[in-house]
């Protein structure tokens, strides 16, 4: 491919994300808990999922411990429930990439560290958050419905969880027939919520798809050789 050429790349806007949840209850968990050093000497971030938590699901002989990601009833969930200061610690962009293939695609906390906020802005994952009264009963309604529906209206700033999230979903059916859940108000930084809604978060995508405009940058650019 020639340095000017133009491909154009489809990144797909993040409106809203919809989901089963699962509760990951405490503070300041870093992550070198979500993923311990020594599952990040890969070549790719591929198989990284089933290491997510390890040490916190596993003990010293592999034997499973009690955590909600080693249950039966957690186990297709997408939208992770934290609460304060997740992701603090070092920067590893494999904390995000072990989470997502886990299968999460949205995380709702009561705050989030900037740097781990920014990585997983990087692969459309966004990270909203609300007071800590309205996460510790979201949790507590996971816990008792672990498969009622949790949507995050990425746009508009809200979250609804069972009867609520079915009532806004024309395609989900009676929404009597899901449990009583409710709504939350939440806050997305200005900058992701613009970034994911406007289908601009893949960052390494869009240089892909401006490459013509990069090189005629480079090439005016007296200090960028040939």
């Amino acid at each position: 491919m020639s340095a000017g050429h133009h491909e154009e790349i489809d990144i797909p806007a993040v409106t809203e994300v919809t989901g089963t949840g699962i509760p990951i209850r405490g503070n300041d968990i870093d992550t070198d808990q979500i993923i311990p050093a020594r599952f990040m000497k890969v070549v790719t971030f591929d198989g990284l999922g089933e290491f997510a938590f390890f040490d916190q699901r596993f003990g010293e002989d592999d034997e499973p411990k009690d955590h909600p990601m080693n249950e039966d009833r957690f186990r297709n969930a997408s939208v992770m429930v934290v609460n304060s200061n997740f992701g603090c610690g070092s920067s590893r962009e494999h904390a995000p990439q072990a989470l997502m293939r886990w299968g999460i695609d949205a995380l709702i906390g009561e705050s989030f560290a900037e740097i781990f906020a920014g990585n997983c802005l990087a692969l459309g994952i966004p990270t909203v958050t609300a007071d800590a009264d309205a996460v510790e009963t979201l949790q507590d309604w996971i816990e008792e419905h672990p498969a009622g529906e949790v949507n995050i209206d990425v746009a508009d700033e809200v979250v609804a969880y069972g009867d609520a999230a079915v009532a806004g979903d024309a395609q989900a059916g009676d929404a009597s027939a899901a449990p009583a859940g409710g709504t939350i108000d939440v806050e997305v930084d200005e900058g992701q919520r613009k970034a994911l809604v406007d289908g601009i978060w893949d960052t390494t995508a869009l240089m892909k798809s401006n490459s013509e405009a990069i090189a005629a940058t480079a090439a005016e650019l007296p200090y960028v050789d040939g």
